[in-house]
């Protein structure tokens, strides 16, 4: 039988939902009595009493999955002569997404379990490979144990790196490495999480016309894209969606120029689009900017973003964000480590263990929340099957 894991009921940051079968039950009972009601004003099942908007679905019924009464997080364990090293991806701490969601966990880790001694590394925009593989070795050959690589770009550098350090254990965020004993990979199902930003897009937009703008185009970014076009169509199949990405495959610039991010904004809000999704990391500031000169509404990526400082001037605009729980992920491998016992950690940080989500923070999506847990219900019970290719 496989071993219950720790981290199957929390009261996450965020506005995070939780599965249970008895809120998501009465959730989905407010969610179909709102369809009802939409049927019965007239409106067509549009978003707003104007008659704009698509014409929406109803959302699926159906109870979530019981959870096991023994979902209880473990105590933090002590460890307070754990030397953490973190190499990050390009932005380091304040990008206010993917490498920010890193820190929170690392963050949590030291407050909870003790120790005192970490090492963060940031890495350069255009910088060559064995840059990274520098950044690693430094950190292992320093003591740091265990050595958390932020990012998939690091996983050529950690497959030649870890063998040379048995000893110390490494782990690699959003990349599956496989066959080397002391690297722990660290992956999620950001199609699952964007599905329901999508779904949200959809109720949200006036125009039946909504945007995604991703940093790179890689097969990770484009997992983002898949969910938001497959929710977004799953609420109102006849939506129109714009898609852009900044950068091809290998360059990495398109994770850190809000300049290129808000010209791509501003396209697809002049082409109509009036919710617009980003995956583009610091990218991300330059759409906020676009949306915010548009009086539309933006969804964020990775960190609940209408809380991050850095994105403080735009959180008027941002009506959710699509949640990675990359500082789950990195709390949980730093407890595991600390446990000595890696067997509790997922194969993949999914919906159905909160591994990924989406948030309610500033109360602009309140309404919609049965709604989008249905939906959440229906992914968790394999009634809907998202695709990670657009």
């Amino acid at each position: 039988m496989r071993r219950t894991p720790i981290w199957g009921r929390r009261s996450g940051a965020g506005g995070v939902r939780r599965n249970g079968a008895t809120v998501v039950a009465v959730m989905l009972t407010g969610a179909l009595a709102l369809a009802g009601c939409a049927k019965d004003s007239g409106g067509g099942g549009t978003n707003n009493a104007q008659g704009q908007g698509c014409q929406l679905s109803a959302p699926p019924a159906g109870a979530a999955p019981t959870t096991s009464g023994n979902e209880q997080q473990q105590p933090a364990p002590q460890a307070a002569g754990m030397r953490v090293g973190l190499a990050f991806d390009i932005g380091g701490r304040g990008d206010a997404s993917f490498n920010d969601a890193s820190v929170a966990g690392l963050d949590r880790a030291k407050a909870q379990m003790g120790f005192s001694d970490i090492k963060e590394l940031d890495a350069g925009a255009g910088e060559p490979e064995d840059a990274k593989q520098t950044r690693l070795r430094q950190l292992a050959r320093e003591g740091y144990n265990p050595v958390i690589a932020v990012g998939y770009s690091y996983a050529d550098s950690i497959k030649m790196v870890a063998p040379e350090f048995p000893d110390t254990k490494f782990a690699i965020i959003d990349e599956d490495v496989q066959g080397i004993p002391n690297v722990t990979s660290l992956v999620f199902a950001e199609e699952q999480g964007s599905f329901l930003v999508g779904v949200i897009a959809a109720h949200r937009s006036k125009n039946c016309h909504v945007g995604f703008v991703g940093g790179v185009k890689t097969p990770l970014i484009e997992k983002f894209e898949a969910g938001y076009v497959a929710g977004a169509k799953a609420a109102a199949p006849d939506i129109k969606i714009e898609s852009k990405y900044l950068s091809p495959a290998g360059d990495f610039s398109g994770f850190q120029d809000p300049n290129r991010g808000s010209e791509v904004a501003t396209s697809q809000l002049e082409s109509g689009a009036d919710v617009i999704y980003h995956a583009a990391g610091a990218s991300g500031k330059g759409v906020f900017s676009s949306v915010k000169s548009s009086n539309a509404q933006a969804i964020g990526v990775d960190s609940d973003q209408y809380n991050q400082p850095t994105v403080a001037e735009y959180k008027d605009v941002i009506i959710s964000s699509m949640l990675k729980r990359v500082d789950f992920a990195v709390y949980d491998y730093i407890a595991a480590v600390a446990r000595n016992d890696l067997s509790t950690l997922p194969k993949k940080f999914d919906l159905g263990i909160d591994g990924v989500g989406y948030s309610t923070s500033g109360g602009k999506i309140t309404e919609l929340v049965p709604t989008v847990d249905a939906y959440k219900a229906a992914i968790a019970r394999g009634d809907i099957k998202v695709s990670d290719k657009p």
